[in-house]
């Protein structure tokens, strides 16, 4: 378990107050799912579309950039 989990509707990182996924929990993301990239990907799309209903007034893009963008 990580302390670097998501705060529901803004989507700041519980354990550093950063924006969601924050470079800890990105970290973290990439070495629990080493050997499944598509499974990563599928994860964070599914907390993309949450945050995008939670956070109806931010940019597609930010939010698109802030949760895959940062994929491989």
């Amino acid at each position: 378990m990580t302390a670097h989990g998501p705060v529901a509707p803004i989507w700041t990182c519980a354990g550093c107050d950063a924006p969601w996924p924050c470079r800890t929990r990105r970290q973290e993301l990439r070495a629990e799912y080493d050997q499944a990239p598509v499974s990563l990907a599928l994860y964070l799309g599914a907390c993309l579309v949450a945050a995008s209903q939670d956070m109806g007034w931010a940019p597609a893009g930010l939010l698109h950039r802030r949760f895959l963008g940062w994929l491989p």
